[in-house]
C-alpha cells in the first residue's frame, strides 16, 4: 500500500482546517450593557439563535456551533450576569426573566435578526418563550435542550425552589447557597452522565469563576427569586406551541435531574409533529452528546426549514 507524502498529509490537514467554520467573538451594546456572543455561518442562511442555560454561557454551544455553522447563520449572546457580559449590580439592574426578556430582544434588533430557529435550554427556555409570546411572527422553530414549560417538568429538585417562590426569606435563600458553589456546579455536568470521562472539566470551572465574582451570587439568588414568574406563564407557552407551530426538536438529555423527561413527553400533545430525540446524558447534553445532537438537528431542520 502506498503511503501519502508528507506535502500530502499536510495538505488535507490544511484542507480539514479550513473547511472549520469560523468563529467569531464580538461585543455590541443593549440597553447600556456590553453582551458578549459568539457568531458563525454565513449571513445569508436561516439563523439559529442560541439561548444558554444556568449557569453558564454562550460557551456551553462551543462544540456545536461548528457543527452547525457549515449550513446556518448560528448566533449565541451572553446574558448579563454570565459569561463575558456585563454584570451590573442588582441594585441597578433588575435581574428577573422579563429584564433578560428585553435584552436578548434588544440584541436581536440591534444584529437585525428578523427571523430565527430558537434554540432553547434551562433558563434559555423561559426567555426564549417569553420572546416568542413577543414576536411569534419572527420563530421558524425551536430546538429545545432541557427547556422547561410544563408543570410535570418541575418535580422533586424544584421543591427548594417552590419554598422561595412562596415565601423570600433569608432561610430560603441560605438553603440554596450550596448549589451556586463548587459541588453544586460540578453536580449539574457530572449528574446521569454514563461516561464521565467524556466531561470536560473546564466547563464547570469556568462556570464556577462567574459565580464567585463579588455580587453574583445575590444576582443568582434574584434569578432563582424570579423564576416563580415563569411558570405562571406556561399556559401561554403552551398556546404558543398550538397556534403556531412551529417546528420543533427536543433533544433531553434523559437522565436529567433538573429537568427530566416528563417535561419534554407534554411537548408532543400541543406539538404532534415536534421530534422528541432522548440522549443517555444529564442536564448539559452537549457536553457529551454534541456530535449526535448537531446531526440530529440538522436532520430535522433539512425536511422543516428551508435553506436559502
Amino acid at each position: 500500500m502506498k503511503l501519502p507524502t508528507l506535502a500530502t498529509t499536510l495538505l488535507l490537514a490544511a484542507t480539514s482546517l479550513a473547511a472549520q467554520p469560523t468563529i467569531r467573538y464580538q461585543t455590541i451594546k443593549v440597553q447600556g450593557q456590553e453582551i458578549f456572543y459568539r457568531e458563525a455561518g454565513p449571513a445569508n442562511a436561516p439563523t439559529l439563535l442560541l439561548l444558554h442555560g444556568f449557569p453558564t454561557s454562550s460557551a456551553m454551544f462551543r462544540d456545536l456551533m461548528p457543527r452547525l455553522a457549515d449550513t446556518y447563520h448560528v448566533i449565541a449572546p451572553d446574558y448579563p450576569g454570565y459569561g463575558r457580559s456585563s454584570m451590573p449590580s442588582q441594585e441597578t439592574f433588575a435581574y428577573t426573566f422579563a429584564h433578560l426578556t428585553d435584552i436578548v430582544e434588544g440584541f436581536t434588533i440591534a444584529k437585525k435578526l428578523d427571523r430565527y430557529v430558537l434554540y432553547v435550554m434551562d433558563y434559555g427556555a423561559p426567555i426564549g418563550y417569553r420572546l416568542a409570546l413577543r414576536h411569534p411572527e419572527k420563530v421558524t422553530g425551536l430546538i429545545v435542550q432541557n427547556g422547561n414549560a410544563y408543570e410535570e417538568g418541575l418535580g422533586e429538585f424544584w421543591v427548594p425552589l417552590k419554598k422561595l417562590w412562596a415565601d423570600p426569606s433569608a432561610a430560603n435563600k441560605d438553603a440554596l447557597r450550596p448549589f451556586l458553589k463548587i459541588g453544586g456546579t460540578q453536580w449539574q455536568y457530572t449528574n446521569g452522565v454514563t461516561d464521565p470521562t467524556l466531561l470536560n472539566p473546564d466547563a464547570w470551572t469556568l462556570d464556577q469563576a462567574g459565580l464567585d465574582r463579588p455580587g453574583n451570587e445575590a444576582i443568582q439568588l434574584a434569578l432563582f427569586q424570579d423564576y416563580g414568574t415563569n411558570v405562571p406563564l406556561y399556559p401561554q407557552f403552551q398556546a404558543f406551541f398550538r397556534k403556531y407551530q412551529p417546528p420543533t426538536i427536543l433533544v433531553w438529555g434523559k437522565n436529567d435531574a433538573i429537568f427530566p423527561p416528563a417535561g419534554a413527553y407534554p411537548y408532543l400533545k400541543d406539538l404532534p409533529q415536534a421530534e422528541l430525540h432522548l440522549y443517555n446524558t444529564g442536564h448539559f447534553a452537549l457536553e457529551t452528546h454534541h456530535t449526535e445532537i448537531g446531526a440530529a438537528v440538522k436532520s430535522f431542520f433539512a425536511k422543516k426549514l428551508a435553506v436559502n
